[in-house]
């Protein structure tokens, strides 16, 4: 069975990165075996003191291993991604991210953030060896409603780029792993 494994980089929850990424996974896991990890999850010091043998670390290295692609998704502060997810990714094998399929989903309060992706996460991503790296969907606030029972609206267009691309995610996933079935557009 192929997996994937979602990255939540938000160091709040309930959050709309966290929001958008579960909204994405479950329209995924119609095809493919899933799992989150939330950054934000893993004990302070092991990140801030750089433990890489930490034991806290084991379970989502060994997800990340067994996953054939990886959605990653941030909120943008102040131009980047955000420390925690960067401090996650630093106590990563040297090429954790080699023969997986990539796509970063990005949040933020104005379009102005929309470039951050690329000249501040996907650089580092291609340091673990990632070289195939999916188009960025990238959400404005505004884009996303959490609901009052929690749930996720959002806005028709960032549904629809968001749906197409986990399309092609899936599709780019199915051609390094054959044994994935297509995912379908639903309006």
């Amino acid at each position: 069975m192929t997996n994937i494994l979602a990255i939540a980089g938000s160091p709040s929850h309930p959050s709309r990165t966290y929001g958008i990424l579960e909204y994405a996974t479950q329209i995924v896991s119609q095809q493919l075996e899933t799992d989150i990890i939330s950054v934000r999850d893993l004990p302070a010091e092991d990140l801030v003191f750089g433990r890489y043998n930490s034991p806290a670390l084991e379970k989502p290295k060994a997800l990340l291993e067994k996953a054939s692609g990886v959605i990653i998704a941030t909120p943008i502060y102040k131009a980047a991604y955000t420390g925690v997810l960067k401090s996650f990714l630093d106590l990563l094998p040297q090429k954790a991210l080699k023969d997986k399929v990539i796509l970063p989903l990005a949040t933020g309060g104005t379009i102005a953030h929309l470039l951050s992706i690329e000249y501040a996460l996907k650089p580092v991503l291609g340091e673990l060896g990632a070289r195939h790296i999916l188009s960025t969907v990238y959400a404005v606030d505004k884009q996303i409603q959490i609901q009052a029972d929690g749930s996720l609206q959002l806005d028709e267009e960032i549904d629809q780029r968001l749906q197409e691309v986990l399309i092609e995610f899936v599709q780019a996933v199915n051609k390094f792993h054959p044994d994935v079935k297509e995912l379908a557009y639903s309006n």
